[in-house]
């Protein structure tokens, strides 16, 4: 099966997109409970979007990534970390996709 590189880097940058949307929608409103409801619906639809658009290990190893535990008690932070741990392999997930070479037609 070929994949369309330019489709799914596209993907992947919405999800970043509407990440960091999601991140300051919380961040503005002070909800970090609803803020980490809405991440995880996000997560949802994020390892579907990955598993039809860019594969299905990638879309896998997307949805084995899980926060590590937080001992701060700072929720905002600790939603911050939520935010980052999955925003990291989704810009490694962008960084691979623009250097793969363009597949042929």
């Amino acid at each position: 099966m070929s994949l369309d590189i330019s489709k799914s880097l596209a993907v992947v940058r919405c999800q970043i997109d509407e990440l960091e949307t999601l991140e300051k929608q919380t961040l503005q409103d002070l909800n970090t409970v609803a803020g980490t409801e809405r991440i995880e619906k996000w997560k949802a639809r994020t390892v579907a979007l990955l598993t039809n658009s860019v594969g299905h290990r990638e879309g896998q190893t997307f949805a084995s990534v899980h926060p590590g535990p937080s001992f701060t008690h700072d929720l905002v932070e600790e939603f911050t970390d939520l935010v980052e741990c999955y925003r990291t392999p989704l810009m490694a997930l962008a960084k691979q996709l623009a250097k793969a070479p363009p597949t042929g037609s």
